[in-house]
């Protein structure tokens, strides 16, 4: 998978889609001096959208799950904070 700089994507970016479209390789974002890896591209693939809901695995027809309307949590008893 082939790395590149931000600046180098603002300045390519049509031909780094037309190769990323061509090739189905992604693409990593680096920013900074330090190369610190930031995005990543990849080819959109319309399967990945229409995935069933996951089943519950080993549990699937023993177990479920439902959330009451009034659920709610704070972000800092969610983070454990």
């Amino acid at each position: 998978m082939q790395s590149i700089q931000v600046g180098q994507l603002k300045a390519e970016f049509s031909s780094i889609l037309e190769r990323l479209q061509a090739t189905g390789e992604g693409v990593v974002i680096e920013y900074g001096k330090q190369h610190k890896k930031v995005a990543m591209l990849i080819p959109y693939d319309s399967s990945l959208l229409d995935k069933p809901d996951r089943p519950l695995g080993l549990l699937q027809g023993k177990a479920n799950y439902a959330l009451s309307d009034d659920f709610e949590i704070t972000e800092e008893a969610f983070l454990g904070l």
